[in-house]
């Protein structure tokens, strides 16, 4: 079976998810099209991140599944592959371990990113989804290692900073009780507030206009408001959801106040995500509270779109 020349396979191995996106570059059509999207909980942080390792457990998932990608990628017989690793990989004393085993069990290599390069990358991948025209916005996406912040306009970057805070490490250090007491959603803002210290000298700089977020949290904000408005969601998002500020807050409101049973019973919520949201938006809120945003434009896109948009930028005749 040959393969595809202009078959593309994009692998974003997160610290909570594994996305694997197959498209095919046609030289007529500037829009490559996508014949697989697909995502898998691997919770590759989950037990090790806080302390550097990624558990036997998360290890066997990771290869699993990067095993089932490659027999999606051989059925679509792809000519090439390109596969990064983020924050859960960066800092696990093991990750050189995975990402050689990863290479002798499917050939696929993997590269692990900087969070300076992720930062890039999802802003790349946000813009093909929210115009950003000729204002800064700040872009936010939250991922189970780190938070990429952006401050960006459709053309330039004028601040980004990756900081290692994302939604494990905030289950490992502030989740103590269930629901969240008032005292453990305060101790993670003043945490947030120590450690947040240059995104908020940047904003007060650059003063962006308002929100954008992507990834997991925003794509489940999106999923709830859909389910209490009755609209149907499907299993791929528009580019773009606007979520109120009222909207959010009825969403926080509820998880705060609810048990992981009753989260995960509510309309949109996925199991792996119905503990991490909790922690996940009182960042949102600690971002909303502290830079006044009115709303949050969700984008569905982030790293993988961003790779692929840059990869074809450097493929186009000049």
């Amino acid at each position: 079976m040959h393969a595809h020349p202009n078959r593309l396979a994009l692998i974003d191995m997160g610290t909570n998810t594994f996305h694997l996106l197959i498209v095919e570059l046609r030289p007529a059509l500037t829009e490559p099209t996508v014949l697989l999207r697909t995502k898998v909980g691997v919770k590759l942080g989950e037990g090790g991140i806080s302390r550097g390792e990624i558990t036997p457990e998360a290890y066997a998932r990771a290869l699993h599944t990067l095993q089932a990608f490659q027999e999606e990628i051989e059925l679509h017989a792809v000519q090439e592959v390109r596969a990064t690793a983020t924050s859960a990989m960066r800092n696990a004393a093991n990750g050189p371990d995975l990402v050689r085993e990863i290479f002798e069990r499917t050939g696929i290599r993997v590269e692990v990113i900087p969070g300076a390069r992720e930062a890039e990358l999802i802003c790349q991948g946000i813009r093909q989804a929210v115009p950003l025209g000729d204002t800064p916005h700040l872009l936010m996406d939250i991922g189970g290692g780190s938070v990429e912040f952006i401050i960006a306009d459709a053309t330039d970057i004028f601040w980004k900073q990756s900081f290692e805070i994302g939604a494990q490490r905030l289950l490992d250090m502030f989740f103590r009780h269930d629901p969240l007491t008032a005292q453990d959603v305060q101790d993670e803002q003043d945490y947030l507030n120590l450690v947040l210290g240059p995104l908020l000298a940047a904003v007060e700089y650059y003063k962006p206009v308002s929100l954008v977020g992507a990834s997991g949290t925003f794509d489940t904000l999106g999923d709830l408001q859909a389910a209490r408005l009755g609209l149907a969601r499907g299993s791929t998002p528009p580019p773009v959801t606007d979520i109120s500020q009222e909207s959010f807050y009825q969403s926080y409101e509820l998880l705060l106040g609810s048990t992981h049973d009753q989260r995960l019973a509510l309309p949109g919520m996925t199991p792996m995500r119905a503990d991490m949201i909790v922690v996940a938006c009182v960042l949102i809120d600690f971002i909303l509270k502290s830079f006044r945003f009115q709303r949050i434009q969700a984008s569905a896109y982030a790293l993988k779109e961003g790779l692929l948009a840059e990869i074809i930028s450097t493929r186009l005749p000049q």
